[in-house]
C-alpha cells in the first residue's frame, strides 16, 4: 500500500480509538465504511471489499477494546458480573454471524449494515429515558441478549456498543458503567467474529492471500488501524468519565446517518 493510504488508516485508527473509549463503541461503525473507501486502493476487488472491511473492522476492535477497558476498569466503570453473563452468548452469536455474513452477497451485507447502523443512530439521537425500576435480566436473559449482540455485531463489523450501551441504559445502568462494560464486551465479540471470518474466508477464491490477507482479514489495514487506536482509546475513556457524553452522542448519531447513507449508496451501486 502507498504511504498515503497507510497515513489515512493511522488517522482512522486514532479517531475510532478515541470514540471507542469515549462512547463505549468498538469503532466498527466508522471503520467499516471508511475501509470500503480505502481498500480499493489496495487492489481489493469490489466483490470482496465489504466483507474484508467488516472482518478487518472486527479484528481491530480486539485491540481497541483491550486498551479501552483497562482505562475504564481503573475508574470502576466495568460491571464484570454483567460481562460474565452476556459474554457466553456473544461468542455463540458472533461465530454464527460471521458464517452468515460469508454467505451473503455484497448488496445484502451492506443493507444489514445500513439498517442496524441507522437504527442505532436514531436511538442514540433520541436518547429516550428508561422506565424507573427496570433492571438487567437474569442469566438466561443475559445469554439471549449476548447472542443477539454477537450476531448483529459480526454482521456489521462493530463491537456491539451500539446495542449494548442503549440496552444497559434502558435497564437503568449508569452511563459511565454502560460505556465501560460495553468496552469489555467488545473483546469477545471481536475475537469470535475474527476467528469466524478467518475460517470462512480461507476457502474464498479471488483474495490476495498471505501476507496481505488472512481469510477475510486485511492484515496491513489491521496493523495500521489497531496500532493507532490503542493509544487514543485510553484518552477517550478519561474524557468519558470527566464530561457529559449525551451531547456528543447526538453529534455522533448525525455522523452515523451520513455513513449509513454512504453504505446504502455502495449497496445500490452493486446492483
Amino acid at each position: 500500500m502507498s504511504i498515503e493510504i497507510i497515513l489515512a488508516l493511522l488517522l482512522l485508527g486514532s479517531c475510532t480509538g478515541f470514540l471507542a473509549g469515549l462512547l463505549g463503541i468498538g469503532g466498527g461503525m466508522i471503520i467499516t465504511p471508511f475501509l470500503t473507501m480505502l481498500l480499493p486502493y489496495a487492489g481489493i476487488s469490489d466483490a470482496h471489499i465489504v466483507h474484508l472491511a467488516i472482518a478487518t473492522s472486527l479484528a481491530t476492535i480486539m485491540f481497541t477494546s483491550m486498551s479501552s477497558v483497562r482505562a475504564h476498569h481503573k475508574r470502576g466503570g466495568v460491571l464484570w458480573g454483567v460481562v460474565a453473563g452476556i459474554a457466553p452468548g456473544i461468542l455463540v452469536g458472533a461465530l454464527g454471524g460471521a458464517k452468515i455474513a460469508s454467505l451473503l452477497p455484497t448488496f445484502w451485507i451492506s443493507m444489514v449494515f445500513v439498517c442496524f447502523v441507522g437504527f442505532s443512530a436514531v436511538k442514540m439521537f433520541m436518547n429516550s429515558k428508561p422506565t424507573p425500576g427496570r433492571e438487567l435480566p437474569g442469566f438466561v436473559g443475559k445469554f439471549c441478549v449476548g447472542i443477539a449482540i454477537g450476531l448483529i455485531s459480526a454482521l456489521v463489523g462493530a463491537g456491539g456498543g451500539f446495542i449494548s450501551v442503549p440496552f444497559m441504559v434502558w435497564c437503568n445502568v449508569r452511563m459511565q458503567n454502560a460505556v465501560g462494560t460495553s468496552a469489555a464486551l467488545g473483546f469477545p465479540i471481536a475475537a469470535a467474529g475474527t476467528i469466524g471470518y478467518i475460517v470462512t474466508g480461507l476457502s474464498v477464491p479471488g483474495l490476495p492471500g498471505w501476507p496481505e490477507t488472512l481469510g477475510f482479514i486485511h492484515l496491513p489495514a489491521l496493523v495500521s488501524v489497531a496500532a493507532a487506536s490503542i493509544f487514543t482509546a485510553p484518552l477517550g475513556a478519561r474524557v468519558a468519565h470527566a464530561i457529559n457524553t449525551k451531547p456528543l452522542k447526538r453529534l455522533f448519531a448525525c455522523n452515523l446517518f451520513v455513513l449509513a447513507s454512504y453504505m446504502l449508496y455502495r449497496a445500490v451501486s452493486t446492483l
